[in-house]
């Protein structure tokens, strides 16, 4: 009778004993999960097809990149939410950062990247970029100039504290001191509106390609993948995440 008294205490006891390690074990576990949840930050990517990856065959383009490099370089937990719309112009972007989901988004991001004018740039010329229309131009880059500001007070008014990059234009032609002149003069203006709000940082791209070559283009505007990788690490080089 005492045999049976003991081993069936001993049996409770276990039983008690696992029935504590298992909790134990949830909670952290549950805690393992809740801290990985709370390490992880959202990105917003606002754009065009630069920013959607066309031309980069991976269908990654700078973006899909950014998000393995932060993860792989800075050890940071990065999701990136990319709203990038191949042929938008900034007038696009004005309406997009005005929808109720997007500005859901725009008030949780933790980052926000910028990357438009490409396709402003290019209609305001003629559809091309082949012969140099400077008065309509120029017109095109009040236009922009304009967009390009209200995206931004749209942006901060969801969110007036989240780091914004705003990525300047590269000159798809850097062989023509004329197409040069013009990307530098809209990058110019850029980098003066940003200057006007906190928390935004322009980082350059016209260095990047200063030669046109199969190498980093996939056609005459958009980079391959490697092209994009250039993208990439130029943010990276530029913002510590």
């Amino acid at each position: 009778m005492k045999k049976t008294i003991i081993y069936a205490a001993a049996l409770i006891m276990v039983a008690l004993i696992g029935a504590g390690f298992y909790s134990g074990y949830q909670e952290n576990d549950n805690k393992d999960t809740t801290d990985s949840a709370q390490s992880s930050k959202t990105m917003v990517t606002l754009g065009d097809s630069l920013t959607y990856g066309v031309g980069d065959k991976s269908g990654e383009g700078y973006v899909e990149n950014l998000e393995k490099l932060i993860q792989d370089e800075k050890g940071a937990n990065v999701r990136v939410k990319n709203y990038g719309i191949p042929g938008q112009e900034s007038d696009g972007v004005v309406k997009q950062v005005k929808l109720t989901n997007i500005q859901k988004d725009i008030r949780k991001a933790d980052y926000i990247i910028l990357f438009i004018g490409t396709n402003d740039l290019i209609q305001s010329n003629g559809g091309d970029l082949k012969g140099i229309n400077e008065k309509e131009i120029k017109e095109g880059a009040l236009e922009y100039e304009k967009n390009v500001k209200e995206i931004l007070k749209t942006i901060r008014q969801e969110n007036k504290d989240v780091p914004i990059l705003f990525l300047g234009l590269y000159n798809s032609y850097p062989d023509s001191t004329e197409h040069e002149n013009i990307i530098i003069e809209w990058n110019e203006n850029s980098q003066k509106m940003v200057d006007e709000f906190n928390r935004i940082k322009f980082i350059s791209t016209n260095d990047l390609f200063k030669e046109k070559s199969k190498e980093y283009f996939s056609d005459s505007l958009h980079p391959n993948e490697k092209g994009y990788d250039l993208i990439t690490k130029k943010i990276i080089d530029e913002y510590d995440f």
